[in-house]
C-alpha cells in the first residue's frame, strides 16, 4: 500500500480502532494461476502487545481454503470525498479534491487447520462475538445433530502477523484551517460516513496535539 509519510501510522491504537469499527476484511493470497485471489469475511482480532493473529474460516469449496504461507489482508476504515471548494485557501494554494481515508494492510502467515474441536472453539468464538454486538445470545453447540456437519464444510486459519501498515490520510498535511474546514463540511452533510470520518479527523487531531 503507497503510503506518504505523512500519512503513515504506527501508533497500534489505530489498528485496534480500525478492526473495531469493521472487523469484515480482505484476506489475498496467490493463486495457482499466479494472480491474486481474495475472500470477504469476518475475523476475530487479538493484540496483545505487538504480537497479533486474527481467526476466521472459509468455505471448505473456496479454493483459498488450501492456502497456507504468505499472505496479506486488507482492513477498510472511514472514508469519503473531499471538495477542493472546502478548503480557505483554494484559490491561493490551487488546491485540488482529493479522497480521505484509514486503511491497515496487514502481511504475515496463514495457517490453516480442520481440527473438529479446533473449529468448534473458533466457531462458537465468532458467534458470541457477532450475537453480542446485536444484542442477541444465539449459541453453536456443536454436539447438536443439526450443528455439527456443519464444521465439516469449512476449514479455519490462523493469521500470524508480521507487518502492520497502517494509513491515516485525514488532511494532516494541510494548515488547520483546512483541516478544521473539512471536518465542518463533512458534518455539515449530515450522512453517517461524513460524519464517522469527521470525527476520525477529530481524533487524529487531538491525538496530534496531545503528543501521541
Amino acid at each position: 500500500m503507497f503510503t506518504p509519510r505523512a500519512f503513515a501510522e504506527t501508533d497500534l491504537r489505530w489498528l485496534d480502532r480500525l478492526l473495531a469499527r469493521d472487523a469484515f476484511v480482505t484476506v489475498l493470497t496467490t493463486g495457482e494461476d499466479g494472480l491474486p485471489e481474495l475472500t470477504r469475511m469476518p475475523v476475530l482480532y487479538q493484540r496483545q502487545g505487538t504480537r497479533i493473529e486474527l481467526r476466521g474460516h472459509w468455505a471448505r469449496a473456496n479454493p483459498q481454503s488450501r492456502r497456507d504461507g504468505p499472505a496479506k489482508v486488507l482492513v477498510d476504515g472511514p472514508h469519503g470525498y473531499v471538495s477542493a471548494s472546502w478548503y480557505p485557501d483554494k484559490e491561493a494554494a490551487a488546491r485540488v479534491p482529493t479522497w480521505n481515508y484509514a486503511a491497515a494492510e496487514l502481511r504475515g502467515q496463514l495457517q490453516r487447520f480442520d481440527d473438529p474441536a479446533a473449529l468448534a472453539d473458533l466457531v462458537g468464538a465468532i458467534s458470541d462475538h457477532y450475537e453480542a454486538s446485536v444484542g442477541q445470545s444465539w449459541q453453536f453447540e456443536a454436539d447438536r445433530p443439526e450443528h455439527g456437519p456443519e464444521l465439516r464444510a469449512i476449514v479455519g486459519f490462523r493469521f500470524q502477523v508480521e507487518q502492520v501498515q497502517v494509513k491515516l490520510k485525514l488532511s494532516q498535511n494541510h494548515p488547520e484551517a483546512n483541516q478544521l474546514a473539512v471536518i465542518a463540511a463533512l458534518d455539515e452533510l449530515h450522512t453517517p460516513a461524513s460524519t464517522e470520518l469527521a470525527q476520525w479527523m477529530r481524533w487524529h487531531r487531538d491525538e496530534a496535539a496531545a503528543g501521541g
